[in-house]
């Protein structure tokens, strides 16, 4: 069956002077409402929904988020919600719900998908998760990741260059050259000259074969959460939890393991539509004047200006 996952477990550092401008406490950016009347947790549950009913859609958190998350699901029945003692990096958001899942639905497809982004053609973008997800079930051993067609040279990004085509499904999913996770500003423009793509960190694989790929690259952390495979269901398997978070490593998804494995992945180049990741003030701010739209948190004076 196909499950999504909405990773809601960063602290969002980078953007936290705006964040706490624009709430005026401390949640992180996916708590916080940067663009439009939803939070960018909201907008990412709402779209998910398209493809993925709620009680196969999971939302890796932290425990220390539980205040801010209440509100942002409250009326939504069905939503599993794995709470995370503490944020080990996006290795273990990934691998934490892929584990669950596996237990419960050994052969799951999994879409993970960050929840701090913004995409104004979502029904596009969504079209394209289920390409993904239609490639997979046709090759299960092979990871789709969704790219993005970069605007400019932002070394902030993850870099995919593609390969060829893989004729069976079309032109729009090729096999991947090669992973950059956040070059060097030079490396960047070398990627956008060589017609690379922006990772969007969307991603979909059979759950089987993220934990199977995880063994090899990330043999420490994957101990660690498998332990917790034994207890799931069971009264002790918050306690498993605990202890598994307790002496894991930290770790990136996209530096240990992409970047490592190319020879895994393929990609869908997305067609045309304004996406971002909002992880800079500065990308917020372009966004949305993109979008026409002015900052509503800023002075009315300084809006009029």
């Amino acid at each position: 069956m196909f499950w999504a996952v909405v990773l809601a477990g960063g602290e969002g550092v980078r953007l936290r002077p705006l964040t706490r401008r624009v709430a005026g406490d401390e949640r992180p950016k996916q708590y916080v409402r940067l663009i439009g009347p939803q939070s960018l947790l909201r907008q990412t549950l709402d779209r998910v929904a398209r493809l993925a009913p709620a009680e196969r859609t999971v939302i890796v958190t932290q425990r220390r988020h539980a205040g801010y998350l209440g509100s942002e699901v409250s009326g939504a029945s069905g939503l599993r919600i794995l709470a995370q003692p503490e944020d080990r990096g996006t290795a273990a958001g990934i691998l934490f719900p892929a584990h669950w899942i596996s237990v419960r639905d050994p052969e799951a497809t999994v879409a993970i998908f960050p929840s701090d982004h913004f995409v104004r053609e979502e029904d596009l973008l969504m079209g394209c998760v289920a390409e993904a997800a239609a490639a997979v079930g046709r090759d299960p051993g092979r990871i789709v990741l969704l790219g993005a067609r970069p605007s400019d040279a932002d070394p902030g990004y993850g870099w995919i260059e593609p390969g060829r085509a893989l004729a069976e499904a079309g032109t729009a999913l090729y096999r991947v050259k090669r992973f950059w996770e956040k070059p060097t500003a030079e490396r960047a423009k070398r990627c956008l000259d060589q017609g690379c793509l922006w990772n969007t960190l969307i991603l979909v694989a059979r759950a089987s074969l993220l934990l199977t790929a995880a063994e090899r690259l990330l043999p420490a952390l994957s101990g660690r959460l498998a332990r917790i495979s034994a207890f799931a269901g069971t009264e002790e398997e918050p306690w498993a939890v605990q202890q598994a978070y307790a002496l894991a490593p930290s770790a990136s998804f996209s530096r240990a393991f992409l970047e490592a494995a190319p020879f895994l992945l393929a990609v869908r180049a997305l067609p045309p539509l304004l996406w971002s990741d909002l992880g800079t003030p500065e990308r917020v701010l372009r966004m949305l004047e993109r979008l026409g739209l002015e900052p509503p948190w800023l002075p009315t004076a300084a809006r009029s200006a």
